[in-house]
C-alpha cells in the first residue's frame, strides 16, 4: 500500500489508538471510582462498629471503677473499724498496766519493809548463836572449830566403812552376773570350736630307700652332704637309724625346703653338688607356691575375702612359724573361729573379727627380720596393705602393748589367750614357768602389810597371808582389788589368775 491511503491508514490506526486509550482511561477512573466508594463505605462502617465497641468499653471501665471504688470504700471502712476496735484494747491494756504498776510499787515498799525486818530478826539470831555457841565451849571445853573437825571425821569415817561394805556388795553382785555371763559366752564358742593341737620341733625325718642311699647322700669326702647344708642351711644328720636321715633346724622354712629337696634328689638319683643347687632352688619354688596354696586356703576356710596378695602370702607363712612349740597358722585359724564366735555371742561385726582373728599374729611371719614385737609389726604390715582401722587397732592392742579401748581389741585378745591356754596347746620351759611363778608372788608382797605370798596351781591363782593388824577386813578387800590391778597392768599371762587374800585373828595367852 503506497501513497495517499496509506497515510489515511496511518492516520486511522493512530486515532484507533487515541481511542482505546481515551477508553482505557475513563474505564479505569470509572473502575476506580467505584472501588473508593466500597472502600469508604467500609471505613465508615467499620467507624461505626469502633464506635459502638469503644462506647461498651467505656462503660465497662465505668463500672469496674465504680465497683473497685466500692471495695476500696468498703475495705477502708472495715480497716477504721479495725483500727478502733485496736486502739480501745490498747487503751485498756495501757489502763491495766498502770494499775499493775501501782501494785507493784505497793508491794516493792512492803517487801523493802520485810526485809528490814528480817535483816533485824536475823541480827537478833546470830547474836543469840553466837551467846549460845559461847556457852557451849565454856561447857564442852572445846571450840566450834574442833567440835566440827571431830563431827566431820566421825561422818567421813562412817561414810567410808558404809561405801567400802556397799562397794564390796555391788563387786560381789556384777563379778557373779559378770563370771556367769562370761563362762556362757567363752563356753558356748570352746564347745563350737573343736580343733586339733599341733605342737612343733626342730627335726624332721625323711624316708630313705635303702642304707645305700645315706653313702650317695655323703658323697666323696662328704662333698654332696656338705653342699646340700650350704644350699639350705640346716644340719643333715646321717646316723644309725636304718633306711632314715634327719634334717635339725630351728627355722622350719629353711626345714621344710631341705625336706623337699632331700626327696627330690632322692627320686630323681642324680646326686652331685651341680644338681643340689638346681634342687634346692626348684625346692624353694614348691615351698612358695605351697605358701602360698596355704594362706589362699586358710583364707577360703575362715571366709575371708579382699584381703591383698602378701598378707596372704604372710599367712602361708606362718605354716612354717611356730610359737611355744604351737604352730601359728593352726593358732591362727582357731583364734579367727573363736573372735568369729565371741562377735557373734556379744553382737559385734563377725567378718571384722575373724579378719582380726586370722591376721593377729601375722607379724610373726616376718618378726625375726624387722625389729619390733610381733603385734606392733602385724599392726603396720595389715595398715599398709589393709585400710580396715579397726582390724589395725585389734592385731596392736591383741598382747597389752597398746592401751585395748576397742570391742574388737578384747574379742582378738580373749580367744588368743583362749586357743593358747588350751591344754597341750603350747610348751613352756622349766626357767621361764618359775620366773611367771616369782614374777606373781613378787607383786603380791610389794604391798605394805602382806606378810606371806604363794602363787598355785601352776600360777592361775596366788594366795597372799596379811598381817590382822595393819590390815582390816575392808582393808583386805582393798588389797586385793589393787593387787589384781597392777598383775594386769606389769604381767602377761593366759588365762586369768585368781588372787586370795587371807586375814587371820589369833588371841594368844598364857597361864602362870
Amino acid at each position: 500500500m503506497t501513497g495517499p491511503s496509506a497515510i489515511y491508514f496511518w492516520i486511522a490506526v493512530g486515532l484507533g489508538i487515541i481511542l482505546f486509550l481515551l477508553l482505557g482511561y475513563f474505564t479505569r477512573q470509572i473502575l476506580a471510582n467505584q472501588q473508593l466508594r466500597r472502600t469508604q463505605n467500609e471505613a465508615k462502617k467499620l467507624l461505626e462498629e469502633a464506635s459502638a465497641a469503644h462506647e461498651d468499653m467505656l462503660q465497662k471501665a465505668r463500672e469496674e471503677a465504680n465497683r473497685v471504688r466500692a471495695a476500696a470504700e468498703a475495705d477502708g471502712r472495715e480497716r477504721r473499724f479495725e483500727l478502733q476496735r485496736l486502739e480501745r484494747r490498747f487503751n485498756q491494756k495501757e489502763e491495766k498496766l498502770e494499775r499493775k504498776m501501782e501494785g507493784l510499787d505497793r508491794r516493792e515498799h512492803g517487801l523493802a519493809n520485810r526485809e528490814k525486818e528480817i535483816e533485824a530478826v536475823k541480827t537478833q539470831l546470830e547474836e543469840i548463836r553466837a551467846k549460845q555457841l559461847q556457852k557451849l565451849e565454856l561447857i564442852s571445853g572445846i571450840s566450834s572449830e574442833e567440835a566440827k573437825q571431830e563431827l566431820l571425821h566421825a561422818i567421813e569415817e562412817e561414810i567410808s566403812e558404809d561405801a567400802s561394805r556397799r562397794v564390796r556388795d555391788w563387786e560381789s553382785r556384777l563379778r557373779d552376773q559378770i563370771d556367769e555371763k562370761s563362762r556362757e559366752i567363752l563356753s558356748t564358742s570352746i564347745q563350737r570350736c573343736a580343733t586339733d593341737v599341733v605342737s612343733e620341733t626342730t627335726v624332721s625325718v625323711v624316708p630313705l630307700p635303702s642304707d645305700e642311699m645315706k653313702g650317695r647322700l655323703i658323697g666323696r669326702e662328704g662333698r654332696n652332704i656338705r653342699a646340700l647344708e650350704q644350699a639350705t642351711g640346716v644340719d643333715l644328720i646321717i646316723d644309725d637309724t636304718p633306711e632314715a636321715v634327719t634334717i635339725s633346724s630351728f627355722d622350719p622354712l629353711r626345714r621344710e625346703v631341705a625336706r623337699v629337696a632331700l626327696n627330690n634328689l632322692i627320686l630323681d638319683g642324680r646326686i652331685h653338688p651341680a644338681r643340689i643347687e638346681e634342687v634346692v632352688e626348684k625346692a624353694k619354688t614348691e615351698v612358695d607356691t605351697a605358701i602360698r596354696n596355704e594362706g589362699e586356703r586358710a583364707v577360703r576356710d575362715v571366709g575371708v575375702i579382699g584381703l591383698h596378695p602378701e598378707l596372704i602370702k604372710l599367712i602361708g607363712r606362718l605354716k612354717f612359724r611356730s610359737s611355744y612349740g604351737q604352730n601359728v597358722l593352726t593358732h591362727s585359724l582357731e583364734v579367727a573361729y573363736l573372735s568369729g564366735m565371741l562377735a557373734a555371742e556379744i553382737g559385734a561385726d563377725v567378718s571384722l573379727a575373724k579378719k582380726a582373728g586370722l591376721l593377729h599374729d601375722i607379724g610373726k611371719a616376718v618378726d625375726h627380720q624387722v625389729e619390733g614385737t610381733h603385734a606392733q609389726i602385724g599392726a603396720d604390715l595389715v595398715k599398709q596393705w589393709d585400710k580396715s582401722t579397726e582390724v589395725v587397732q585389734a592385731i596392736a592392742e591383741h598382747h597389752g602393748e597398746a592401751t585395748t579401748s576397742s570391742a574388737l581389741g578384747f574379742i582378738v585378745a580373749t580367744a588368743d589367750a583362749i586357743s593358747g591356754s588350751r591344754i597341750g596347746a603350747r610348751r613352756e620351759s622349766l626357767e621361764q614357768y618359775l620366773k611367771r611363778i616369782e614374777a606373781l608372788e613378787s607383786v603380791a608382797v610389794s604391798f605394805p602389810g602382806v606378810d606371806k605370798a604363794f602363787a598355785i596351781q601352776a600360777g592361775r591363782e596366788v594366795r597372799i597371808l596379811v598381817k590382822p593388824e595393819q590390815v582390816d577386813d575392808l582393808g583386805a578387800m582393798r588389797l586385793a582389788r589393787d593387787i589384781v590391778k597392777k598383775i594386769e597392768d606389769t604381767l602377761a599371762y593366759p588365762g586369768q589368775i585368781k588372787v586370795t587374800v587371807m586375814r587371820e585373828t589369833r588371841a594368844v595367852d598364857y597361864a602362870k
